[in-house]
């Protein structure tokens, strides 16, 4: 069935799109999740026409091309998002929330497939690149902001970098110790039945041999 997405999604497109997927996997994941709609014949439509007004303010021409990237060369992009202690967000910044903003801020259409980044998962500042037509790129500069708060210095970043970086590699070694202890518990388990058995095997006729009779019982 067809869906448009109302998000970007990895491997599967950005937001605005209308893509193809299995029925169950719209119904059971990205529906329920809100990650997308059904592509009704007037949602489809009203998406293209608002892309349309948009292309408008697209470049065109290499001088145009110029002239945008001149603007987006001066622009600021701030993101006030919501994150942890350790500075991970809940959730992410993408292509297409970077290609809205510029047109918030600019009235100015980039295409978001141009906007050269993975989904940013920090907070931070970023020089996010973007082709504005052949041959013609720039960088835009972009804070990715906590929250009703502000950024703090870039060494303070990168120590909260490091100790979620930190945090997460004990926690891994934490489950890898527990699936080891699970498989030693489980092979001495194996070893103690196996055990139990020989020990029963060598018993079970000694105990056969009590219940035979003896010649003086016979005669």
């Amino acid at each position: 069935m067809q869906v448009i997405l109302l998000t970007d999604v990895e491997k599967l497109g950005l937001r605005g799109d209308v893509v193809d997927v299995a029925r169950g996997y719209a119904r059971n994941y990205l529906l329920p999740r809100r990650m997308a709609e059904s592509a009704t014949p007037a949602r489809v439509a009203e998406l293209r026409r608002v892309d349309e007004q948009r292309a408008k303010h697209e470049a065109r021409t290499a001088e145009q091309a110029h002239e945008i990237a001149e603007v987006l060369g001066k622009t600021v992009l701030r993101f006030e998002v919501k994150a942890g202690p350790t500075g991970s967000l809940f959730g992410s910044v993408t292509p297409s929330d970077v290609a809205d903003e510029i047109w918030r801020a600019r009235k100015i259409r980039v295409d978001r497939r141009k906007i050269s980044i993975d989904p940013i998962k920090r907070i931070g500042r970023y020089s996010i690149p973007i082709e504005v037509f052949q041959e013609v790129d720039v960088e835009v500069k972009t804070l990715v902001v906590p929250e009703g708060g502000e950024l703090p210095p870039e060494e303070e970043l990168a120590a909260l970098e490091a100790a979620e970086a930190e945090a997460a590699a004990a926690a891994a070694a934490q489950v890898e110790h527990a699936d080891l202890d699970t498989v030693i518990a489980e092979v001495l388990s194996e070893e103690d039945s196996s055990a139990k058995l020989e020990a029963d095997d060598e018993i079970l006729p000694q105990e056969a041999s009590v219940d035979e009779p003896s010649p003086e019982d016979e005669a």
